[in-house]
């Protein structure tokens, strides 16, 4: 099994990303980190990782949480959110007071952290009916996260997708190279049960790549190239910020959608 970290990389110019999310670009650093997501401030420089004496690259860097303005308001991106009853890469009630779309990539090390760390706590909300997650993987790093998004679509069509996606990040930690090979895939799926023959023929069939491409051009055409990237009730922020971070925002939107 094959696991590393690796950095995000940078794929356009900081005012571009501002633009896409409808933010003036003179509107400062410290705001923009706030509005949005600041992918370029938050994220590691784009790095060949190092391989650890284990085998396994490090990362040792984490991105520091941004302080959140008050005074100004950040663009509503509710419009993005999907409540569809047919998705089946989301979590929780179709008409929950709010929602949290995840744009993520299988070998981004801190969509691992965050999955490992806040995920759990997000889904206590889910739990009591208050929040849907939606998931969007962008597979900014090619082939091999493409081909793992289209497994997590895959054990999701036999109702195992938190399962498949809590493997793809064990411990808070990716997979890469023979890790995210079809044959490991298929694997993984066994070891959770799964039909091995319907998922390889989900997993390698044009529905749910058109879905997955579908799901991927959504976060590039909303500027979210560095991962994890959110919107939160509308509200759009990035990274593995401290999980009391996401509990605020999720607490505030809960509010705001009581009047």
């Amino acid at each position: 099994m094959s696991r590393a970290h690796r950095s995000d990389p940078t794929h356009a110019s900081r005012d571009g990303v501002l633009r896409r999310w409808g933010i003036p670009v003179g509107i400062g650093v410290a705001v923009a980190a706030l509005i949005a997501g600041v992918f370029w401030v938050q994220q590691e420089p784009a790095t060949t990782p190092t391989q650890g004496s284990g085998g396994s690259s490090t990362s040792s860097e984490q991105p520091a949480a941004i302080e959140h303005p008050e005074s100004v308001a950040a663009p509503d991106l509710s419009s993005q959110e999907g409540r569809d009853p047919d998705d089946q890469l989301a979590e929780g009630p179709v008409d929950a007071p709010v929602v949290l779309v995840m744009f993520s990539d299988f070998q981004c090390s801190f969509c691992a952290k965050w999955s490992d760390e806040t995920l759990p706590e997000m889904r206590e909300y889910v739990e009591r009916g208050e929040l849907r997650i939606e998931y969007r993987d962008v597979n900014i790093y090619g082939e091999d996260s493409e081909r793992a998004a289209r497994a997590s679509l895959a054990a999701a069509m036999q109702g195992e997708h938190a399962q498949y996606h809590a493997l793809l990040f064990e411990d808070g930690e990716i997979r890469s190279g023979q890790g995210l090979s079809e044959e490991s895939l298929v694997e993984l799926a066994g070891q959770i049960g799964l039909d091995t023959e319907q998922f390889a023929a989900d997993m390698n069939s044009e529905q749910v790549a058109e879905t997955i491409a579908e799901n991927a051009q959504q976060g590039i055409d909303l500027g979210a190239m560095s991962t994890p990237a959110f919107i939160i009730g509308g509200t759009p922020t990035a990274g593995a910020q401290p999980t009391e971070v996401f509990t605020e925002l999720v607490d505030k939107a809960l509010a705001e959608s009581e009047g």
